[in-house]
């Protein structure tokens, strides 16, 4: 496609952006179409590129934030992993405490019941009901005694049975109980290791960027944005879209309307809304409005959700960059995705092809 089409809708798309965010103008949130939001006119629309910066030091700055915020988003997903995992089985330990606690209820019971068909007898003399019907003269009675007895015995054998099985589901819901404990630990720790990176990540790249003068950060900026401009063009030269053109599903336009609502909020990691968002968290909370819910982290997105081609993808499917499934997208349609980018960045629209793809996941497949 020719780039100076590409540039004629992309800036459709800024100023459609730039209406719907002004201050003092209400609008009601756009409805993404079954294909894409009306602002994106031509297939894999591209922003103007930016113009070439001479200062190849700063591009070298650039590629060290970049890596920086890589790692951290690496480590936002193993933190939110262990954060939902650590969930899971609190309420898991919680549910086998309760268990337990019925468990011992019902042994203290059958116990009691025991002990009542224990004092019975002493009261009946001592003798057992077998030695007592040996006494008997009548016919009837000791036949009806029978009868009493084989009840008695099989209540007896009941009322073990249940008890000793009883005990041994006490002992499975303590030896769970504990094995859950230990998981939970170690997804704490694991909360606390990726925290922490994700911490010493994102601090290393602000260090950098705040050594930066004014005009620095600006030109900072272009490279950014060139770099992503020179991925998007290489992207749709490769015929990646040729063939791409399906129809959103119902639950797919429910996604999109969501995250459509969320343009300009702040990337925050580990964030879920309604405020911010990290990558993950916007995709998962898009779906979870649509009525489907899906894996929290984009590497859990990626490992279960089904896998569709690029050709087969539509407005609403998933899609999951970098060789460590640590980024993810929202495909709106025309070579283009909804997606918040990393600490520093507001939720935003972007080429899908800007950044290096996995692949392609559908959440409603």
């Amino acid at each position: 496609m020719n780039r100076r089409h590409c540039a004629t809708a992309a800036i459709t798309l800024v100023c459609a952006l730039t209406l719907l965010t002004s201050p003092g103008t209400a609008f009601a949130a756009p409805e993404p179409a079954p294909t894409t939001p009306a602002s994106v006119t031509r297939p894999g629309a591209l922003p103007p590129p930016p113009p070439a910066a001479p200062n190849r030091s700063l591009e070298e700055v650039r590629l060290e934030i970049d890596a920086l915020y890589r790692k951290a988003a690496s480590a936002t997903d193993a933190y939110n992993l262990a954060e939902e995992q650590t969930q899971k089985q609190s309420a898991e330990i919680v549910k086998l405490a309760q268990e337990m606690v019925k468990g011992q209820a019902r042994i203290e019971e059958l116990k009691n019941r025991a002990g009542a068909a224990a004092r019975a007898q002493y009261r009946a003399g001592g003798l057992p009901p077998e030695a007592q019907l040996a006494l008997v003269d009548d016919p009837q009675l000791f036949l009806d005694g029978v009868g009493r007895i084989q009840q008695g015995q099989k209540a007896t054998k009941d009322l073990i049975t249940e008890l000793t099985r009883t005990q041994a589901d006490l002992a499975t819901y303590t030896k769970d109980a504990s094995a859950q404990w230990e998981r939970l630990e170690a997804n704490r720790a694991k909360k606390e290791k990726a925290q922490k990176e994700i911490k010493e990540r994102i601090a290393a790249a602000k260090k950098l960027e705040d050594q930066l003068e004014k005009e620095e950060l600006a030109t900072l900026l272009q490279l950014e944005q060139r770099a992503q401009y020179d991925a998007q063009a290489a992207w749709l030269d490769s015929g990646a879209l040729k063939g791409v053109g399906g129809a959103a599903s119902e639950q797919g336009r429910e996604a999109l309307r969501f995250a459509t609502k969320q343009l300009g909020k702040p990337y925050v990691w580990g964030a879920e809304g309604p405020d911010s968002y990290d990558c993950s968290g916007l995709t998962s909370q898009a779906w979870a409005a649509a009525g489907r819910t899906i894996p929290r982290t984009s590497q859990e997105q990626w490992r279960l959700l089904p896998r569709i081609r690029i050709q087969d993808m539509r407005p609403g499917d998933l899609i999951i960059y970098h060789s460590d499934a640590s980024h993810v997208g929202m495909y709106i349609g025309d070579g283009a995705i909804i997606h918040a980018p990393r600490p520093g960045r507001n939720v935003t629209v972007a080429g899908a092809g800007s950044m290096s793809i996995l692949g392609v996941v559908r959440p409603d497949k």
